[in-house]
């Protein structure tokens, strides 16, 4: 468990926190939910699955991410929310993302937090993650940021390899912080804001087999490719390299 030290409201927890008995107060009446989130990031995330459209994960990163004990759980309670509330909330988590090791190298495309947000009623949950993810997505893209969305629903956006199968369902509902890489080009090509984005950190770093996609995304936006990368050092090295 990892409290903020400017912010002790804030807390995240990794999958044997959630074992503490007693548990944490900030987890009463919450930890059969956030178990749940562990066992569907286990059972699903790190499995293969016959609507997925390709072969591997339904998520590359997700085995990595518990394996290293990367996989944060933050928890935000109450039965409403206040959008500026929450986006405040998660603010406070995107900057200690920012900060919480490991900090470069391939192991660092593996650090994620999932701010849950288990007391909210399932209708108004699940408008409220759409809504947030939707208003605050360009905002992390231009840190080199994703800001996922997950909820019963689910979320109404089709995996890239089968457009039919809707992959952002979970048990609880969650906006997920984690770092851009590569291949989240088809994400935030549509967008000039967020393809912007996308163009400073990866412009030179992408596989070759997107630098034809990357072309006709800025052309088709009006956008200059940099002459050189602009993302932050750190960025660029750890998701330039291959997967340890």
């Amino acid at each position: 468990m990892l409290t903020h030290s400017l912010l002790p409201g804030q807390i995240l927890f990794t999958a044997a926190d959630l074992s503490a008995d007693p548990p944490h107060p900030l987890l009463d009446g919450a930890v059969d939910q956030l178990r749940a989130v562990v066992a569907w990031a286990r059972e699903y995330l790190c499995e293969p699955h016959p609507e997925l459209g390709r072969k591997g994960p339904v998520c590359p990163y997700a085995q990595g991410s518990l394996d290293r004990d990367t996989f944060y759980l933050a928890v935000h309670r109450g039965g409403s929310v206040d959008p500026v509330e929450l986006d405040t909330v998660l603010a406070g988590y995107r900057d200690w993302f920012a900060g919480l090791e490991p900090l470069a190298g391939p192991a660092a495309q593996f650090k994620t937090i999932l701010l849950t947000l288990p007391d909210l009623p399932a209708d108004v949950a699940r408008e409220t993650v759409d809504r947030t993810q939707a208003r605050l997505k360009p905002a992390y893209t231009e840190q080199g940021l994703m800001l996922g969305e997950f909820h019963d629903g689910p979320p109404d956006k089709g995996g890239l390899w089968n457009t039919e199968f809707r992959p952002l369902h979970s048990p609880v509902p969650m906006l997920v912080v984690r770092h851009m890489v590569a291949s989240d080009l088809p994400f935030l090509v549509d967008d000039p804001v967020t393809c912007a984005a996308y163009l400073r950190y990866f412009a030179h770093s992408a596989p070759g087999a997107l630098r034809q996609q990357i072309a006709a995304a800025a052309a088709r936006h009006g956008l200059v490719v940099p002459e050189t990368p602009a993302g932050a050092p750190a960025l660029r090295r750890l998701l330039s390299q291959e997967v340890g």
